[in-house]
């Protein structure tokens, strides 16, 4: 299984929120923020930080991907 962290990007344009205030705002490290961009796992601690701040669930922000 993969990662993809689409829907996240998709729920940040949607609230006009850019990746660098999302990532200022969360303290979230620079590594954290190019492993996701790159569909990479982090860690769930992220992921649940990430849906507080946009007031969602975790499958709102990213899905699990079989590979074939």
């Amino acid at each position: 299984m993969k990662i993809s962290y689409k829907k996240l990007w998709i729920l940040l344009i949607e609230k006009d929120i850019s990746p660098a205030t999302l990532r200022r705002d969360l303290n979230i490290a620079s590594g954290t923020m190019t492993k996701m961009r790159r569909n990479e796992e982090v860690a769930l601690s992220v992921l649940l930080r990430i849906c507080e701040y946009l007031d969602c669930n975790i499958g709102d922000i990213c899905d699990a991907i079989r590979m074939v």
